[in-house]
């Protein structure tokens, strides 16, 4: 197998997922065996985690996206809950640790309306209890102008 396949096969999956692996051998000038080889590879090693789409979030029915910051304790039982917590809830689209303005957590979710969002914070205050402190959020529009909508393709031109 080629050194550079398996970066190159990264770079076209990031272009498109949904390409087989006979188009993708064609495009890179190895076998098909090889590409899914190469594939396989990458899976196992945890590179790619899974293989999704991106969908259209207004389609879906959601108008905002939040931006959640905040300052937490960072003990393990805190951080047990808050697995359990975000790994609920399917409109947090990502959560993790972050540095800066003083907060060390950040949550990223989806929401229908301005009311479904406060519900949504309502919640998370409530579970977090004590453990969470002061937050900020920031809130995206899903509608309107969009001058570059979400996409990891994008990545494929850094690679």
């Amino acid at each position: 197998m080629r050194k550079e396949l398996p970066q190159q096969l990264l770079r076209e999956l990031l272009k498109n997922s949904k390409r087989s692996d006979r188009e993708l051998a064609k495009i890179l000038g190895v076998s098909q065996p090889t590409i899914t080889r190469a594939r396989t590879r990458l899976v196992n090693e945890g590179v790619i985690k899974e293989f999704t789409v991106v969908p259209d979030f207004v389609k879906m029915g959601y108008e905002l996206l939040a931006i959640i910051s905040f300052k937490s304790k960072l003990s393990g039982r805190i951080q047990e809950k808050a697995v359990k917590e975000t790994m609920s809830r399917p409109n947090i689209i990502f959560a993790g640790n972050v540095s800066g303005g003083g907060k060390n957590g950040v949550v990223l979710s989806l929401h229908r309306s301005y009311s479904d969002y406060s519900n949504f914070l309502t919640e998370l205050r409530r579970e977090g209890g004590e453990d969470i402190g002061e937050g900020n959020t920031m809130l995206v529009t899903l509608e309107g102008f969009i001058p570059k909508p979400l996409s990891l393709s994008y990545l494929a031109e850094e690679m």
